[in-house]
């Protein structure tokens, strides 16, 4: 890219970031631009453009297989895009990386804990790994356990955690540096009904303060939480708007099957 088209696209980037979102506020907090991944000639995500704004909690929903996963991967720098390009909190995630991840919470589904470590020692590894002052990780340890709920279970082993508390202290460590942006992958596969609730409860008090992108298949948890939705299917983007005009006069079941089998 020449030094003209790389100072246009700041120049856009800009505009977009200043520009009014649907929340009211101007701030772009989650940025994808044409994003891209192939994989030989097959096309996990194809040409998806999206921007979320700060304070929004917006539901990434699709079918399985639909490309959810490959482009949350892609806006938290996991994958490397065959084109197109991140942003988180205005940072490239591709060129600018670390700057962004300081912004940015990334919760994958069935994502990797230490089983034999307590969610303290987790969490104490994790701050120490991030850099974090020990006086900030005192103070953010005891933030994130009050807000996910870990009180009775800090000194148990994780390998003995119901698949709930896992799904809580994966949240926490999501949450330890404080971030603004909170990318969540399916927060609550597999759980039972209760523990949904649990996390449900949990995520709706992280979006009093935190811009959400949450991915599921369920519309039970768009209509639970999120107030905008984003629907994928075959690695394309299908529908971005608020979930009141989603449905368009059919049933949330009817609407998601028509835009799953969309050509």
């Amino acid at each position: 890219m020449s030094a003209e088209e790389n100072a246009t696209s700041a120049q856009q980037t800009s505009q977009q970031k200043n520009s009014p979102g649907p929340s009211g506020n101007g701030e772009v907090m989650i940025e994808a631009r044409g994003l891209c991944k192939y994989y030989g000639y097959f096309a996990a995500v194809e040409d998806v453009s999206f921007q979320v704004y700060r304070g929004e909690v917006v539901a990434f929903l699709g079918p399985n297989g639909a490309g959810k996963s490959t482009t949350m991967k892609l806006l938290t720098g996991y994958l490397a895009p065959s084109r197109g390009v991140a942003y988180i909190a205005g940072y490239d995630m591709a060129t600018q990386r670390l700057e962004g991840s300081r912004h940015l919470g990334y919760l994958p589904e069935n994502g990797p804990l230490y089983l034999d470590m307590t969610p303290r020692e987790l969490l104490e590894f994790f701050a120490s790994a991030r850099g974090l002052s020990p006086q900030f990780t005192r103070e953010r340890i005891e933030t994130v356990v009050e807000l996910c709920d870990l009180h009775e279970v800090m000194g148990k082993p994780i390998g003995k955690l119901s698949r709930g508390y896992r799904q809580r202290v994966g949240m926490a460590q999501a949450l330890l540096h404080d971030p603004d942006v909170l990318i969540l992958d399916e927060p609550t596969s597999g759980l039972d009904p209760n523990q949904i609730r649990e996390v449900r409860a949990t995520i709706r008090r992280l979006g009093q303060d935190h811009t959400i992108l949450l991915s599921t298949h369920i519309l039970q948890e768009v209509q639970a939480m999120c107030s905008r939705v984003l629907f994928i299917s075959e690695g394309r983007l299908r529908y971005d708007g608020p979930l009141s005009e989603f449905a368009q006069g059919k049933s949330l079941d009817e609407r998601f099957y028509e835009l799953s089998t969309a050509e």
